[in-house]
């Protein structure tokens, strides 16, 4: 699909817009060009604002007036050709206009200002959000309220990235390597990871700041042994200020790398949430997509972990996996509901670039018109009539149905650092190869960023240079504070 870009610096919304259409298609955007060439969108701020898809026989084009207030025609140039393409589909999009990851910021940010009757308004009238949509995102808001008030202006929270995994799943693009081809690394891992552990929390403590919560992820962390993990996870409890502390995440993630002994490991340490992570309980999609337990070794972690005394469990399932269908999805939902866990966060599948489904081209159905939506639909009526609150809400580029993923948990179960991660409320401090640190000012929107070395072998022979860099955080602190 080819983006003809005319007279405005719009391109990156309008691209965002065709791309939620077009899954699929390489975008094109052409800002200086000779000729145009069908099938197109061409979008113009010369005399008014003018959309025009062509596509096969279909060619239709739309106007509007300028106002010169760009915010306001970007807007309605979104809307001119959001129009379009539902013609051209004969479909609408859930999220009407909207392609922000944060759409629960934006909607908090327009209550704030103009009150919950005028942004209700606008995203139904202006964004085109759906009913459904908008009552998601209401929720969601309200539930995230209570937890950033939470935060205060030198709160932080800590990442701890394990960048292993017993394989590799077809969807994930996430910078992980599987233990057969890393395992010579994964010891010297984990003690250049407990040195930066000791370092970030003297630089925490110099600082002065207040540690709300601690989160390992990856990758999957219960690839380590229960020794490797006792040794991570004490580091941590040693080495920070632990008093101020609110949650203590460990993803445990894969059920084929828990067992009893890293359980109690992970216990021991203080940590009071675990998720555990199937995606389906459909033992043929999980074969197709790259897993190696079953539907069952799903179930029997989670009766373990609960026989272990982890009362604060979370379990992560995807819509739209390839193999899968809505009587099948509804099946896993229905058997995780009846566990009872404290959260469970729904995905949608995304076609990432570097995932295998993407390089392999491997077919799976992420466009407009798939099952996913009444996946997601089924999950909204069981999750409320369960008494499960959506507290957390975020977007992808490329997303089945151009839908969303959601945080789902019993009152008082939320999980604050997906909340804080995702509104980008407070600083993230990331320990680990592929961790990002994230310097955020109290007062204002301005992030920093501080990256770490992508890749295991990177993060062993470079680590000098990466706690070298780290040393801009005390620079960040002296500016904004």
């Amino acid at each position: 699909m080819n983006l003809y870009i005319d007279s405005h610096t719009f391109h990156y919304e309008m691209e965002n817009l065709v791309r939620a259409f077009f899954p699929y298609d390489k975008i094109t955007v052409l800002k200086e060009y000779e000729s145009i060439n069908s099938p197109y969108v061409l979008t113009s701020y010369k005399d008014n604002i003018e959309v025009k898809l062509c596509i096969d026989a279909f060619e239709k084009s739309l106007c509007a007036p300028k106002t010169g207030e760009e915010a306001f025609d970007e807007l309605k140039m979104a809307q001119l050709l959001y129009s379009l393409l539902c013609e051209y589909f004969e479909t609408t999009l859930p999220w009407g206009v909207l392609t922000g990851v944060r759409p629960i910021k934006l909607l908090r940010r327009l209550i704030d200002k103009n009150g919950i009757d005028n942004a209700v308004d606008y995203f139904k009238n202006e964004l085109k959000v759906s009913n459904q949509k908008l009552e998601l995102a209401l929720l969601t808001q309200k539930a995230e309220r209570e937890i950033l008030a939470l935060s205060k202006e030198k709160s932080f929270s800590l990442y701890i990235s394990i960048p292993f995994c017993p394989s590799r799943c077809n969807y994930c693009s996430f910078v992980s390597q599987s233990v057969e081809k890393a395992k010579h690394l994964i010891d010297d891992y984990v003690v250049l990871l407990c040195r930066e552990l000791e370092e970030t929390a003297k630089i925490a403590h110099d600082l002065e700041l207040k540690l709300e919560t601690v989160y390992m992820g990856g990758g999957t962390p219960t690839t380590l042994t229960a020794e490797q993990m006792d040794m991570v996870l004490s580091t941590v409890t040693r080495c920070f200020d632990m008093s101020t502390c609110r949650e203590f995440t460990v993803e445990a993630g894969r059920p084929d790398t828990i067992t009893k002994d890293k359980l109690l490991a992970i216990k021991k340490n203080g940590v009071d949430r675990i998720s555990i992570n199937p995606q389906t309980l459909n033992d043929e999609v999980l074969e197709i997509i790259g897993r190696r337990h079953s539907a069952q070794d799903a179930i029997d972690a989670f009766y373990l972990a609960r026989e272990c005394g982890f009362d604060n469990i979370n379990m992560d399932l995807i819509a739209g996996l390839k193999g899968d269908c809505y009587d099948s999805f509804v099946d896993t939902l229905d058997k995780v509901v009846e566990l009872s866990p404290e959260s469970v966060t729904i995905h949608t599948l995304a076609l990432k670039r570097s995932s295998t489904l993407n390089t392999e081209n491997i077919a799976v159905n992420i466009g407009i018109k798939n099952e996913s939506t009444d996946m997601l639909s089924y999950s909204q009526k069981v999750l409320l009539d369960k008494a499960y609150i959506p507290y957390y809400l975020y977007r992808q580029s490329r997303m089945a149905g151009n839908l969303e993923n959601v945080g789902w948990s019993k009152k008082g179960f939320e999980s604050l650092y997906n909340v804080y991660i995702m509104d980008e409320t407070h600083t993230i401090l990331a320990c680990g190869a592929g961790g990002v640190s994230k310097l955020k000012a109290f007062s204002c929107d301005k992030l920093t960023r501080i990256f770490n070395f992508k890749y295991p072998y990177e993060y062993n022979t470079r680590f000098d240079e990466l706690i070298k860099r780290k040393e801009a955080i005390y620079d960040f602190y002296a500016e904004y504070f």
